[in-house]
């Protein structure tokens, strides 16, 4: 493994990857800044891993026989379907590829894409409804589930919110320029607030200058093919996201997956790129990029960036890194990965994040060298073709990120970001005292819960739901078939008492749904909760 000095790694069985960088003062921000500690991936015991093959297997023949059913008229189909004229023609629903959908995905539809009729803060409401068709369709009641609290939306820093005295200048933005622009940046829909967010996300990544979008996906699969094309290799992490997957499609790049996370993956494919270059030819590769993620938001795992960093300059690479879930979530001031492990951001050739999470707005930035920004000005088709980003959604950006670097005069930013911080060493300390099988970083602020088996995904859900806390599940395709799982996402928002409230009835339903798989053991050490051994240091 190629390794920066002073970074020490342990692998102890498999389970658990601790990480101790010593980085005192580095040249990223000047501050010493606390490091992740440890990451954790333990694997399931084997009786879990049957259990769980068993369950799909059986829901799978018992997909083949309704199907069954439904071609010999006993059971009605409700997926769409081609007319009887056009019986002829070259299908347009492909049967099998909609087996999933049509057997499994249905039968515990209700635990998804649930309406919600309030701001979605730490608490929520969420508007009760039923099916009459084992959900196929849904019907309102009426009801409404008051205060459930919300462990599902990424409101890191509880920026999305309702406060009259914080949003007062995005009122006065929407009064001044209305709530749309109607025109690219390129035409006539440059506005002074645009210029302004840019300014102010260029400092406060510490870069040259930066680039802003309306929509955070498109911020991705819009400019990585303005990057990168035909004679360029694109080594991509296998858990990246996909709108940097569908980007790098799009670019026509060859792409090449690496091992998440894996240092010993990447070096391998990289030596083989610069010593056979391109397919056939053999000419050398015009562009390398690697592609990561600051957090990985279904593995709650953090980049290992200084390596990554390293690598990229042995073998002459550009590097891209994705900061959607990690800007403004870690960092002792919020400036993600690159402060977190006190990485310089000039050594980060293509840095990108979105302002849908922490910043609680829409949209997404480009950032580094001058040169780059101007760069995809004229050649990105997110910056030629779409419509400027909304006034109303730049203000909110702008007083938030203003909140987080203190220049709105107050400590209420960095007040978040420690309380962040707290939230999420606690809850998972003590999730992983109970007993469940989580993963990722100890500083990740999501936390994935593993619950492996198909049914007890869906009575999970169900169960949380029916004691008021709102949780996302998430299940194949999504994550590999054998570990689906319950995703939580910590707030600056979620008090004390609101995380006890959860922990308490996660600690039943674990114990009721059998869900406590983890096999490691973890101190309960009263100390371990005290709150002030969750505060960044300076």
């Amino acid at each position: 493994m190629f390794l920066l000095p002073n970074i020490h790694v342990n692998f102890i069985n498999s389970e658990k990857v601790h990480f101790e960088p010593k980085f005192k003062n580095g040249p990223g921000t000047g501050v010493a800044s606390r490091q992740p500690r440890q990451e954790s991936f333990e694997q399931a015991p084997m009786y879990v891993a049957v259990m769980t093959y068993l369950g799909f297997g059986i829901v799978t023949l018992f997909g083949y026989l309704r199907d069954f059913l439904r071609a010999v008229g006993l059971e009605k189909c409700h997926l769409a379907q081609e007319r009887e004229e056009q019986k002829d023609f070259v299908p347009l629903y492909q049967d099998f590829e909609n087996f999933y959908t049509r057997n499994l995905y249905m039968r515990v539809r209700d635990n998804w894409n649930r309406p919600i009729c309030s701001l979605p803060g730490p608490v929520f409401d969420l508007m009760e409804r039923v099916s009459d068709d084992y959900n196929w369709t849904f019907r309102l009641t009426g009801g409404t589930i008051h205060n459930a609290i919300n462990m599902g939306s990424y409101n890191y820093l509880g920026f999305a919110e309702n406060n009259a005295d914080f949003l007062k200048t995005v009122a006065d933005k929407t009064r001044q320029y209305g709530v749309g622009v109607g025109s690219t940046r390129q035409e006539i829909g440059n506005l002074g607030i645009h210029e302004e967010l840019e300014q102010l996300v260029a400092n406060f990544l510490r870069v040259e200058s930066s680039m802003t979008f309306g929509m955070g996906f498109a911020t991705n699969s819009m400019n990585i093919p303005a990057l990168v094309g035909k004679g360029c290799l694109i080594l991509s992490d296998e858990l990246n996201h996909t709108s940097l997957i569908l980007g790098a499609r799009l670019s026509g790049a060859l792409i090449r997956v690496f091992k998440h996370n894996n240092m010993h993956s990447l070096e391998k494919m990289l030596r083989e790129a610069i010593s056979s270059g391109q397919p056939r030819t053999h000419r050398p590769w015009k562009k390398i990029l690697i592609m990561v993620e600051g957090i990985y938001s279904m593995e709650g795992s953090l980049v290992r960036l200084p390596e990554i960093v390293a690598l990229k300059k042995k073998y002459k690479a550009y590097l891209y890194l994705d900061e959607a879930h990690s800007i403004g979530a870690v960092g002792p001031t919020g400036r993600g990965v690159t402060e977190l492990f006190n990485v310089n951001p000039s050594d980060v050739d293509v840095m990108m994040g979105t302002f849908t999470k922490s910043f609680g707005a829409a949209g997404g930035y480009i950032a580094g060298k001058k040169e780059l920004v101007d760069y995809l000005r004229s050649h990105s088709h997110s910056a030629v073709y779409a419509t400027a980003m909304s006034p109303p959604v730049t203000e909110q950006i702008i007083r938030a990120m203003k909140c987080i670097m203190g220049k709105d005069g107050s400590t209420e930013g960095i007040r978040r970001i420690h309380k962040l911080a707290e939230n999420t060493r606690y809850f998972r300390a003590r999730l992983k005292e109970m007993g469940f099988i989580i993963y990722g970083n100890d500083d990740s602020p999501v936390v994935p819960i593993l619950l492996y088996m198909p049914g007890k995904v869906v009575a999970f859900a169900r169960e949380m739901l029916e004691r008021k806390i709102g949780v996302v599940v998430v299940g194949f395709p999504a994550t590999p078939i054998t570990e689906a799982r319950a995703r939580f996402c910590l707030s600056a928002a979620h008090t004390k008492a609101m995380l006890n409230q959860v922990l308490h009835h996660m600690n039943e339903v674990g114990d009721h749904l059998c869900l406590k798989f983890s096999r490691l053991k973890y101190s309960s050490c009263p100390n371990l909760h005290d709150e002030k051994d969750f505060e960044l240091g300076s």
